[in-house]
């Protein structure tokens, strides 16, 4: 089976797929207890379905076993962000009860027209799923934005709040919920996650950036070792786990360097989140991703 690409297009043939997708997407929020519009950590809702999710350091996106036991395999070679989304998509091949796949690497990008009702439907139920309406619109009346209107920079804030990619998020908006035109698409699409992160933080970096600004609603925030993670002003961090880099404009930023987990807050205010930190690159079960070595099952 070739690989899906990171976004779809919700095209006329593929209508009833994708409401199909956001259909599930709700059903497997409520069967977990999840409400919906609040960003959910991929895995943990894996859990909650009885499905064992994996990291592996195998040069594919994904893979979904059926027999004997239900179980997810992601490749820890791809972007965090891309591993979240291709953990749901296999999700979704559970969900709909489809038979065991391989999604294999690839990146090109080919038009959903071309692919299997399967995929699509995959794809859908993962954009859904880890993008809800309802938390979309919300994400954007608590900045007080008009998502036509929104800089790449206010994009990139949420795509982290809701642990996707920048132009799965534009994408989604576009062509998944219409909440923003084609032709702010088309410009949001020619700004590049290296260019944003150029601007955050008034140089070119190569690590991964994770913008939480003072509207992150998440009661974690995922990441790795070496991370950067740029926090609003203000927050109070345990230094073996998260060190100081410098301040920019935008807040503080932070590198991760100890996995584990800690609570990062700002004082006098509701702003809190736990952050959890995996090693670079973590093979092993995902429950375990940011915890001491623990045996395999």
């Amino acid at each position: 089976m070739s690989a899906r690409p990171m976004t779809y297009v919700a095209a006329s043939p593929q209508k009833a797929l994708v409401m199909k997708g956001m259909q599930a997407a709700i059903a497997a929020r409520t069967k977990a207890g999840m409400d919906q519009k609040s960003p959910v950590c991929i895995y943990g809702l894996c859990e909650a379905h009885q499905v064992t999710v994996r990291f592996n350091d195998i040069n594919m996106e994904g893979m979904y076993d059926r027999e004997p036991k239900p179980r997810i395999h992601v490749s820890t070679l791809r972007p965090p962000a891309r591993r979240n989304f291709t953990c749901a998509h296999e999700l979704g091949h559970h969900v709909f009860g489809h038979g065991s796949t391989i999604d294999e690497l690839r990146d090109d990008h080919s038009k959903a027209v071309d692919r299997h009702p399967d995929e699509v439907l995959a794809d859908a139920f993962a954009a859904f799923v880890l993008m809800p309406t309802l938390g979309l619109r919300e994400a954007f009346n608590r900045r007080d934005l008009d998502p036509n209107r929104a800089s790449a920079v206010d994009l990139y804030a949420i795509a982290c709040n809701f642990g996707v990619g920048q132009a799965t998020l534009v994408n989604h908006l576009a062509y998944g919920i219409g909440m923003i035109n084609l032709s702010r698409r088309d410009v949001l699409g020619r700004i590049t996650p290296k260019m944003i992160r150029t601007e955050l933080m008034s140089e070119i970096i190569q690590e991964h950036l994770i913008f939480a600004d003072k509207h992150w609603n998440s009661p974690t925030l995922d990441c790795e070792e070496g991370s950067l993670l740029l926090l609003p002003t203000g927050v109070v961090v345990d230094t073996k786990f998260l060190m100081p880099h410098r301040d920019v404009a935008n807040g503080r930023v932070f590198r991760a360097v100890k996995s584990g987990i800690t609570r990062v807050v700002i004082p006098s205010t509701p702003w809190a989140t736990y952050a959890r930190i995996a090693p670079r690159q973590y093979v092993g079960l995902a429950r375990y991703r940011h915890l001491e070595e623990s045996a395999d099952d």
